[in-house]
């Protein structure tokens, strides 16, 4: 069955790239037992008659979905009427490069039960991209990082080209939303071993891009419902109420401290930090963290120890917002406090959900 290879391609109106596309993946794939699925959402441009034409030269189907849009719903579409072991997934509009198909194919045959192409491993890039779409990326792959800790292992989770082992997504209950297919495949599959090959993105040279700032609402909407799905929302929202009741600690101490101690304002805040550190570790291998808690009073001191480093940082990022807005920018030291807490959080959560309690 590893001979057989599916690759799933959703259009909307590409009907300018189709020829050629089909024309590259068999110049690829031509000595592979395979088929070229697309999964078309009513295109009215003449897409779904040039496919259905080719078909009786290249081993190409086509399914027309009517009541149906989005292109990761089309590609989970695409699962359910595939007919092959092996799956591969590429967009239509020519900037994923075929020839790519035959290295992600080597890397699951040589063991990966994914491969998935990058551009951002070395070798890997994007052509043509400008400042802003290259921070919306970049901001796009942190936040999966920060909320979904299964991709971390992923350098490049935003891509849409990956191939990989029907096996993967065998039971798993696939509800993407938007155009972030592979982010549902890694967090609700089985993959064990994944391999990014590099790739550079081209620039499309025909039709019109489909990203638009609903896209990004979308993403926004898919990684929330795979945050439900996983539990790692309910997770999130603990380590929050535990860092609010963290904050009243470090505040009312901060207060006292400053008001009646008469300290200095950094020795001040130092203090309440700390006592706020050693209320939030209790409270988060109790609560927040209790389903990856190991037994143990050597693992409790590991733990202890490693939280304790993280919020040194988390100190640091605290105090030097606190003196920053304070001193330099004249804010109340209450109010700026409060920016310093939200931003130690932040790095916090990042590194102690990835290495305190990993």
């Amino acid at each position: 069955m590893d001979r057989f290879i599916s690759v799933i391609i959703p259009t909307y109106k590409e009907k300018d790239n189709i020829a050629s596309l089909v024309e590259k993946v068999h110049a690829i794939l031509s000595e592979e037992n395979y088929e070229i699925l697309f999964i078309d959402d009513n295109s009215q441009d003449g897409t779904v008659e040039l496919i259905e034409e080719l078909s009786s030269k290249y081993p190409v189907r086509i399914i027309v979905r009517h009541n149906e849009r989005g292109l990761a719903s089309a590609v989970v579409h695409g699962f359910r009427h595939s007919r092959s072991e092996l799956v591969a997934v590429m967009d239509a509009d020519l900037q994923h490069p075929p020839q790519v198909l035959g290295n992600m194919l080597q890397a699951v045959r040589s063991g990966a039960d994914l491969a998935i192409a990058s551009r951002y491993v070395a070798g890997g890039s994007c052509e043509g991209w400008g400042f802003i779409r290259r921070i919306i990326s970049k901001g796009a792959v942190f936040l999966a990082h920060l909320l979904l800790p299964r991709t971390r292992r992923i350098n490049d989770p935003m891509s849409g080209y990956f191939l990989f082992r029907r096996s993967v997504i065998d039971g798993a209950d696939l509800k993407p939303a938007g155009y972030k297919i592979l982010l549902e495949v890694l967090i609700m599959g089985k993959s064990q071993k994944v391999i990014e090959v590099p790739y550079s993105f081209l620039v499309r040279e025909r039709g019109e891009s489909k990203l638009n700032a609903r896209q990004q609402i979308n993403y926004l909407k898919h990684v929330l419902s795979l945050m439900k799905r996983t539990g790692e929302l309910v997770r999130f929202l603990k380590f929050c109420m535990v860092g609010a009741s963290g904050v009243l600690v470090n505040e009312g101490l901060l207060w006292v401290l400053k008001e009646f101690a008469t300290l200095p304002l950094a020795l001040c805040s130092a203090i309440s930090i700390e006592t706020a550190i050693m209320s939030n570790f209790l409270l988060n291998d109790f609560i927040t963290f209790s389903d990856r808690r190991v037994i143990g009073t050597g693992f409790f001191l590991r733990r202890l120890g490693k939280f304790y480093a993280v919020s040194q940082i988390g100190l640091v990022i605290n105090i030097g917002v606190l003196l920053l807005l304070t001193n330099v920018f004249g804010l109340h030291y209450l109010l700026s406090n409060l920016v310093g807490i939200a931003a130690a959080m932040m790095w916090n959560y990042l590194v102690n959900l990835g290495w305190t309690w990993r």
